[in-house]
């Protein structure tokens, strides 16, 4: 299961980004507007992995001006983290959750409906919005075409809960590659919390993942708190996510 998420990790990037390698490691470089990505283990490499290696990559970064991060699997590469350690970075940990079963579905609050949003969709600008606004940022201005673009082309998949004025209060996207997705960007306005948004969307997430064809949904909880929430859906805790960045 691990290797088939590894094999993810190292195919997603791949359709927005170029790889340049580092002996033991990946640096993917966007093309075009978007997040910056980050480095990883080079695919099937499990071992060792040299401070020089960590520093080499964070040069290149530095050079490309984008932000010195990496991330991967605690238990795939224990190697890696000794060294980027070494190298000064600060490495966090977060729950790897993998879905057991098809899912649990979750009713969205009165007045509030949660659906797919296609590439066409009126709705596809504030859904795209939403998840930056709740991590107190603004999208840039390609940001909905780019998802408009992804979601065409089969790499992307969008969800959002909309009020009856059609505003969106929370959204998410799962990503397949074959028969693996993962489920990532999960957010809801601040004004909309703790009302069980975040779980509708991604319960729709994680059904749409299905239908498609996905035996294998992931994604990574911020903190344990959150890890428990997602449990309530049937993801179980396999593996850490470590992920550091300067």
């Amino acid at each position: 299961m691990l290797q088939r998420i590894e094999s993810f990790y190292d195919a997603v990037p791949r359709s927005s980004a170029r790889a340049e390698e580092f002996g033991p490691l990946t640096l993917f470089v966007r093309e075009g507007e978007g997040w910056p990505f980050y480095a990883r283990p080079a695919l099937g490499h499990t071992g060792d992995v040299p401070v020089g290696a960590v520093e080499a990559v964070r040069v290149r970064q530095r050079e490309l001006g984008v932000p010195e991060a990496f991330e991967w699997v605690a238990e795939t590469t224990p190697g890696l983290r000794a060294a980027v350690e070494a190298s000064g970075l600060t490495v966090h940990e977060h729950p790897l959750m993998v879905l057991e079963g098809y899912g649990v579905a979750v009713p969205a609050p009165e007045g509030v409906t949660v659906r797919m949003v296609g590439a066409d969709d009126p709705a596809l600008p504030g859904a795209v919005a939403a998840p930056y606004a709740a991590f107190g940022a603004t999208p840039s201005p390609g940001a909905a075409g780019q998802v408009a673009a992804r979601i065409t082309t089969g790499h992307t998949r969008l969800a959002g809960a909309f009020e009856a004025s059609g505003t969106a209060l929370a959204a998410g996207q799962h990503q397949p590659v074959g028969a693996v997705s993962e489920v990532v960007g999960v957010g809801t306005v601040p004004a909309a919390r703790r009302r069980g948004l975040g779980l509708a969307v991604t319960a729709a997430l994680v059904a749409d993942a299905r239908a498609g064809g996905a035996d294998l949904v992931f994604l990574t909880a911020s903190d344990a708190d959150v890890a428990r929430l997602y449990g309530r859906l049937g993801f179980r805790t396999v593996a850490t996510a470590l992920i550091a960045e300067s």
